[in-house]
């Protein structure tokens, strides 16, 4: 009964002007004279021709809505059992339907993706934090701990967890950027002080006589991005090596002397999850962390590069001169 109800809802227009209709035919003829039962029967007619109609379309509906109340239980996997759609609306909301069921289809899998690359991550972070905090127990069972040595593993627990907490914030592309226009030195400097302890502990020299470059950035997300790649050129600099930091133009430069990159890993170092030759031969790379600084970069509008000669070190470049303010 409700959905005769509402079918009578859905087309009570037209059965008004129909009634109009019979009531202007009436008039009409009462006023050539007519005789009444002429004018009764065509009305009679008329309306047992509409109330046949009507019953057919009634039927068709009917049977149109019970078809759809048996998909709604495998709308979520197909969408080629809809009827064929009786006229232009309902073409355009089985269009719509079939539009926003791709859109839902890839944020699915888009999500999973999402889940399984942060599980693969997670997994592997959990194995490689391992190291260090073995390394700083085995410093502690020693009788005289070797502080500095401690001090080497601590920061580099603390690199580990910055990086897992910065590959979270990244995924999420509304996440905390200020950006104002900062002395890239004072940054510099920052993640040089955090990093002093290891210089000292392999004995590799710093070049740094000051660049000068002010630039619209993000300050912490800079920070990162710089921590990253002055870890990952201690990481691959043998002892007695050299690190520079120097300006080309409007671009940050940050050198090695270390033991570079193979050609042919050279194009895939930014990434996910790509260690190549020397991430494998060293045991410790997660293959993340140029892929989260191209990822900042990207977010900041910066620019990000990479050249290298295998035994002759490594240099990055950040083009500091671009900024597209994507999330102020």
């Amino acid at each position: 009964m409700k959905l005769f109800l509402l079918y009578l809802k859905r087309h009570y227009k037209i059965m008004l002007m129909l009634l109009l209709f019979g009531g202007i035919f009436a008039g009409v003829f009462s006023l050539y004279s007519l005789p009444v039962e002429a004018v009764a029967y065509s009305l009679v007619l008329c309306a047992f021709v509409g109330l046949v109609l009507f019953a057919a379309g009634f039927a068709l509906h009917l049977r149109r809505h019970v078809r759809l109340k048996a998909l709604q239980n495998s709308v979520t996997v197909s969408l080629d059992g809809l009827p064929e759609p009786a006229g232009t609306l309902e073409r355009d909301y089985q269009e719509l339907l079939r539009i926003l069921r791709e859109h839902a289809v890839q944020l699915r899998l888009r999500g999973e993706n999402s889940r399984r690359d942060a599980s693969d991550y997670y997994t592997l972070w959990a194995h490689q934090i391992k190291t260090p905090i073995s390394a700083m127990r085995l410093l502690l069972q020693s009788p005289e701990p070797d502080i500095a040595q401690l001090e080497a593993e601590l920061l580099q627990i603390e690199q580990y967890v910055g990086m897992v907490l910065s590959y979270q914030r990244l995924e999420d592309d509304a996440s905390d950027y200020l950006f104002r226009e900062y002395d890239v030195d004072e940054i510099i400097r920052s993640c040089v002080r955090r990093f002093a302890r290891l210089f000292i502990l392999r004995q590799i020299s710093l070049d740094f006589p000051g660049t000068g470059l002010r630039a619209v950035t993000d300050e912490k997300w800079l920070d990162f991005i710089i921590s990253q790649l002055l870890s990952n050129a201690l990481k691959y600099t043998p002892p007695g090596g050299r690190i520079r930091i120097y300006r080309e133009l409007e671009t940050l430069c940050i050198a090695d002397n270390g033991i570079g990159i193979r050609d042919e890993d050279l194009p895939r170092v930014f990434e996910k999850g790509f260690t190549g030759y020397n991430g494998r031969e060293d045991k410790k790379s997660t293959g993340i962390g140029l892929y989260l600084c191209r990822r900042a970069c990207a977010n900041l509008g910066h620019g990000i590069s990479i050249s290298s000669r295998q035994g002759r070190g490594t240099t990055v470049r950040l083009d500091l001169s671009t900024y597209t303010g994507k999330f102020e």
